[in-house]
């Protein structure tokens, strides 16, 4: 490794328990096992020398490379070009069970298609964020990788009368192999952690056969989806990419892969994103029933009543209620913050952290945002049990006592509580999906409290969320600082897109937040957030300006953003957290919220564009 690829010049494959991101170079950077959240064993991305990777090049010193997906399927495909010949390395992961496994694989298959090439392998994994020292034993039908609590098995691909891998062991006990091809001929590896026995040669058949069932299941998967509208190739994209990202065991999804890739080059904030938000899952469930994925949407309706049903349960709230923000995958809740210090960061970006401090913050938004993802799954067929509603109606007795105190806010500041006008929003939500759902499945409940606690609220965000002067809902009490996630007021339906409140709202949005279609979250210099630095335009904010245009009957604005945003997508469709100001991507990546967006913009504007094509009839 000489230099780190930017940060969109990687591409997805996973198992559904975990999942490795590929440069454009071919070269596995980031790869941890056997979780989302687990150690890493490949982690380059974020120090080049000390962190590990598994890299397949060409000998040729010259080459020119491609990168794409196989159509309707998560198996990439990255081309090599060289004056001798052209080759094609195809990594993807067969994909594990519901049950967790600390077995998985990394296949990589290399294919001349023309002429003759060499291919070097160079696999070199640091295990526990480089911290953890390993041992490599060779013997005639493979090698063995082995470290305190995880081994990872290389299985050469060879056929009897092939000719012996050409290996040899390199600088702290790293393996480097040489295979030549000729056009037709395809061979390759498997990298696999906690094999059930040593090493093997497997033959062409086997490798096939993978291949083939992998893609079978991915495209059997997305054949279920009832998306036939607009920008079908982007938003099937972003649900493999979705799907990438959920761990199967549970239904939960992550927010992001990966860790600490930075919103700032040089700056600090950077954030693990390897578990769950309450939101960002919650929101997942909108853009799954509105693509068809039911199963998906019920998993992690499940997922969510059982944290719900365990925290209630216990009783013993902490500072941030009855839920937490944040989860990891398996529900547990240990997410201690750190520092990796022998790691410099991506690009020199440190801290390197894991964990993640912001779990235990008040963000009292999450409240609404489950209560809205569970009613609008009951719309859709996906019931609550009688022990669910028990533990929501649990959950909205402490919302009743706690709506109205300051919190961190759905942004995560580290500056001091303050009384977040979107946190204001959902907690009326919470109150609102509460009445409509105990009036839609008769359950008990105490309709004349939370009715007049859903009034109070609606009526102190329109005397102290509303600025006056500015003509403008803002992000916090007494303050004149514009926030885009008050994109999502009518969205909810806490107001109508045409009421001339939302509609100067918007305005003044446009003026302060919007740069040439891109949109940022907040000032941090007009509203300090507890962190120095800058960051780019939040790409979720983005995707939810598509939408709040569309609703407001703006349809050619939100069109032509939309059209924008899809040119800042990497090769291969894929969205990280953030834009730069040069385009490049910034933060962790591919980022589930922006996908999840993305997803709702192009539905809601290709009904809204439906809608006015038929009634121009």
């Amino acid at each position: 490794m000489h230099a780190y690829p930017l940060i969109e010049n990687h591409g997805l494959i996973g198992d559904l328990q975990t999942a490795a991101l590929v440069t454009t170079d071919g070269t596995i950077d980031w790869f941890c096992c056997p979780r989302f959240d687990s150690p890493s064993v490949f982690g380059a991305v974020l120090d080049r020398e000390k962190g590990g990777h598994c890299s397949v090049l060409p000998s040729h010193a010259a080459y020119a490379t491609k990168q794409l997906y196989l159509p309707d399927t998560a198996i990439l495909v990255t081309r090599f070009m060289t004056e001798a010949g052209a080759g094609e390395v195809i990594d993807f992961m067969p994909v594990t069970g519901h049950t967790a496994t600390p077995r998985h694989r990394l296949v990589r298959m290399l294919r001349c298609v023309r002429g003759s090439m060499t291919f070097d392998v160079d696999i070199a994994p640091r295990f526990d964020y480089g911290r953890m020292p390993h041992e490599l034993h060779l013997t005639d039908h493979g090698a063995v990788f082995t470290s305190e609590g995880l081994d990872l098995t290389v299985h050469p691909v060879r056929e009897p009368g092939d000719e012996r891998l050409a290996g040899n062991v390199t600088g702290e006990r790293d393996l480097r192999l040489s295979l030549t091809l000729r056009a037709g001929q395809q061979r390759g590896v498997v990298l696999e952690s906690a094999a059930d026995g040593p090493p093997r040669e497997i033959r062409l058949a086997e490798f096939q056969q993978l291949f083939d069932d992998t893609v079978q299941y991915w495209r059997s998967w997305l054949g279920q989806s009832v998306y036939t509208g607009r920008w079908r190739e982007a938003v099937e994209r972003s649900a493999v990419t979705l799907k990438l990202m959920t761990y199967a065991p549970s239904g939960a999804l992550v927010a992001a892969p990966t860790t600490a890739l930075p919103e700032q080059l040089g700056g600090e904030r950077n954030w693990d994103y390897r578990f769950t938000w309450i939101r960002d899952a919650s929101f997942s469930v909108y853009a799954l029933l509105g693509l068809g994925f039911k199963e998906e949407a019920t998993e992690f309706i499940g997922w969510l009543r059982d944290r719900v049903k365990e925290e209630t349960d216990s009783g013993g709230y902490g500072d941030s209620g009855p839920l937490n923000i944040m989860y990891r995958v398996d529900g547990s809740s240990d997410l201690v913050e750190e520092t990796l210090d022998h790691w410099e960061g991506y690009q020199g970006s440190a801290p390197v952290r894991v964990g993640n401090g912001a779990a235990t913050q008040l963000q009292l938004d999450i409240y609404g945002e489950a209560m809205d993802s569970i009613y609008f799954a009951h719309q859709r067929g996906i019931q609550l049990d009688n022990r669910g509603w028990t533990s929501l109606h649990t959950l909205l007795d402490w919302l009743v006592d706690h709506w109205d105190q300051a919190g961190e806010g759905l942004w995560e500041t580290r500056g001091g509580r303050k009384h977040f006008t979107y946190g204001r929003v959902m907690s009326w939500v919470a109150f609102d999906r509460a009445l409509r759902l105990a009036a839609a499945s008769g359950r008990p409940a105490v309709t004349g409290r939370w009715s007049e606690e859903r009034d109070k609220i609606y009526a102190q965000i329109l005397t102290r969320g509303w600025d006056p002067e500015r003509k403008a809902f803002v992000q916090h009490f007494d303050s004149d600082v514009l926030d885009s996630s008050l994109l999502r007021m009518p969205t909810v339906g806490f107001i109508t897109p045409d009421d001339p409140m939302w509609q100067s709202t918007l305005d003044a949005m446009d003026q302060e937040l919007v740069s040439d279609s891109l949109v940022y979250r907040y000032n941090p210099e007009a509203s300090p957030d507890g962190l120095r630095g800058s960051e780019g335009t939040f790409s979720l904010c983005t995707f939810m300006y598509v939408d709040a245009l569309a609703r407001a009957g703006r349809i050619d604005q939100a069109r032509l953003v939309l059209e924008k945003m899809l040119t800042y997508a990497n090769h291969l469709g894929l969205y990280s957290e953030e834009i730069g100001l040069t385009g490049g991507q910034l933060g962790n990546f591919p980022q589930a919220f922006t996908h999840l967006a993305l997803i709702d913009a192009a539905i809601t504007l290709d009904a809204t564009l439906n809608r006015a094509r038929q009634g121009g009839r």
